[in-house]
């Protein structure tokens, strides 16, 4: 069983006001938590580097999205 900081009766809410949404609605709801998750990893990035442009703290985002090392040059 997964380690949760719900409790199973806010657990059976969530589910349950999930499961009432329709398509389109849970699909939004998953673009404004995946975008939400890219600002804030962006504002973190930001906070560890104050000094890097807004196309390397881009640049770092996608490294670590997507690949273990750093991007190479030119990319």
């Amino acid at each position: 069983m997964p380690i949760s900081d719900t409790s199973p009766e806010a657990a059976e809410v969530q589910l349950r006001l999930l499961r009432e949404m329709s398509g389109e609605q849970r699909l939004r709801l998953a673009f404004e938590l995946s975008d939400l998750a890219q600002k804030m990893t962006k504002a973190g990035i930001r906070q560890d580097h104050p000094e890097w442009s807004e196309g390397e703290v881009n640049r770092e985002w996608l490294r670590q999205c997507f690949f273990p090392k750093p991007l190479p040059p030119g990319l």
